[in-house]
């Protein structure tokens, strides 16, 4: 059975899907990401001396704030109505890795992977922008979708 790809129209320009017709359902998704820190970046971010405020705290706003600024961002998102987002961290101080995960909810016509893909990834970024000036060489990865449910599709669980 040959996949027919729905963001190109049938002379192969992009297009935005049309969601019209779709009925509004619940929707979520998780996204993680890890950065790769120096001993010296942890204790900073554990210890909150980063010299530019509260890493996590700021990181926390700056992913919730990409979350609702996706649809300008990635091209063909729809605009949605974010009804829950939220970003939480785990450190790893023995293995230097700070874990961001970025829930997004909403109640519609189509998914919020690519919310909270964006949420994690901008919350990371963060990150790494309070504390370049302590260390340069942190690594951002392992960024992926963990769980989404709702939609046509259903339920996917890494």
């Amino acid at each position: 059975m040959e996949q027919k790809f729905t963001h190109f129209d049938e002379k192969g320009n992009a297009i935005m899907v049309d969601v019209s017709e779709k009925k509004d359902t619940s929707r979520i998704a998780v996204a993680s990401g890890v950065i790769k820190v120096s001993p010296e970046v942890m204790d900073a971010v554990v210890n909150r001396t980063v010299a530019k405020g509260d890493v996590l705290g700021v990181a926390r706003i700056a992913g919730i704030m990409a979350v609702k600024q996706t649809a300008q961002l990635i091209p063909m998102c729809h605009t949605l109505l974010i009804t829950k987002c939220s970003v939480d961290f785990e450190l790893d101080e023995e293995n230097l890795e700070i874990k961001a995960s970025c829930t997004a909810k909403v109640d519609g016509k189509t998914g919020v992977e690519m919310e909270a893909l964006t949420g994690v990834s901008v919350a990371l970024l963060t990150i790494y922008d309070m504390c370049k000036a302590l260390d340069k060489r942190m690594e951002i990865g392992k960024i992926h979708l963990e769980r989404k449910e709702g939609g046509k599709s259903g339920v996917f669980e890494r």
